[in-house]
């Protein structure tokens, strides 16, 4: 993916009613396998979220970790939750 195309991308999603640009001010440092995932980590907290929805196994240190308390999701977790609470 180019530069620009990536630039259009997040351009496209900031425009949309349902996305919220995050900047948290704290940086927990929770995924030490893979530190480049903590972004994803830092802005569900600062963004109040209840959980994060990915298959990526580096995540699954989370569920060890009391505070701050986030739940991780696989997909497949995550789309059966949306169909329960559908009916």
């Amino acid at each position: 993916m180019t530069p620009e195309i990536a630039e259009s991308v997040a351009d496209l999603l900031l425009k949309s009613k349902n996305v919220e640009l995050i900047n948290p001010e704290f940086r927990w440092g929770l995924i030490t396998a893979d530190p480049d995932d903590n972004k994803f980590v830092d802005c569900a907290f600062a963004a109040g979220a209840t959980y994060i929805v990915s298959d990526d196994s580096h995540f699954k240190v989370l569920r060890d970790i009391t505070f701050p308390r986030l739940l991780i999701l696989r997909l497949k977790e995550f789309l059966d939750t949306l169909q329960k609470e559908s009916i």
